[in-house]
């Protein structure tokens, strides 16, 4: 995917990285404690963001399903 260098750095919050990996909130947090997905940026107490670059690089690196 293709993007210009000010939407790659931007940070994003959860309900968009739902968005984009089509994963559940429970599967996102398991997948971060694992280490296997992108950890956020902690922005205060009640406030988190992950980094747009990191998701959509996690996303492309993913083994494609090939229709049968």
């Amino acid at each position: 995917m293709t993007t210009d260098a000010s939407s790659s750095d931007r940070m994003i919050k959860l309900p968009e990285v739902i968005g984009m990996t089509g994963l559940s909130v429970s599967s996102v947090d398991l997948l971060i404690k694992k280490g296997y997905f992108p950890s956020q940026v902690k922005l205060s107490t009640r406030s988190s963001r992950g980094f747009w670059r990191e998701i959509n690089s996690w996303l492309e690196s993913r083994p494609r399903e090939s229709p049968n």
